[in-house]
């Protein structure tokens, strides 16, 4: 299955919104990298994969329709699946790609 690209239109929309952003096809789908980390991506399982602060990932899983990122039997900590039901809206996606995009940052600073 190939990514939604309706999907990965609306997130390079919202992302422009805030910072420049580079492209990468990743994993089958297509992955929005901001200060050179990936921070969310157009799953070819549809929906998205959102980088999270793993601090964070319990309250998420307990209190969003977030389900754990898994690929190939291995769970992939600070990273969440949302499915295409809970990113239907604007204010929905932006708000899983505002998510996305601090942890990209804030993984970034540490990084350096």
């Amino acid at each position: 299955m190939a990514y939604d690209a309706e999907l990965a239109a609306r997130v390079r929309e919202l992302i422009g919104e805030h910072t420049p952003a580079r492209e990468q096809p990743m994993f089958g789908g297509l992955a929005f990298l901001v200060a050179n980390r990936m921070a969310v991506v157009a799953s070819n399982r549809g929906g998205l994969m959102v980088r999270i602060d793993p601090a964070e990932s319990e309250q998420f899983l307990k209190t969003t329709g977030a389900q754990p990122m898994e690929m190939k039997g291995r769970t992939y900590r600070g990273w969440l699946h949302i499915d295409g039901e809970h990113v239907r809206t604007r204010r929905a996606l932006k708000k899983w790609v505002a998510v996305g995009i601090d942890a990209a940052i804030a993984r970034a600073a540490v990084a350096r």
